[in-house]
């Protein structure tokens, strides 16, 4: 079980959390043609090694926070407000 410390509410168990995707994408603007948002929502690449991700602290104060986490170990690497 990976122990993410959240900036509000200290060091807590995975169980707390939620991933709520990947932190290193942007989305398209509506400027953008439907082909432009399939690559953003479906076509991904799977890193091996440190990723940046969204995780979401339902079981605590319900803050989103950006969490550095290599794929590879589960080893985190910081976390942070968006």
């Amino acid at each position: 079980m990976l122990r993410i410390t959240c900036p509000h509410c200290g060091p807590r168990d995975e169980i707390e959390f939620r991933y709520r995707g990947d932190a290193s994408l942007s989305r398209p603007g509506p400027e953008d043609d439907a082909k432009a948002f399939q690559r953003y929502a479906y076509e991904r690449e799977n890193p091996a090694g440190m990723h940046l991700e969204w995780w979401l602290h339902v079981g605590g104060c319900r803050r989103a926070l950006k969490l550095q986490r290599d794929t590879a170990s589960h080893v985190i690497g910081g976390a942070g407000e968006p």
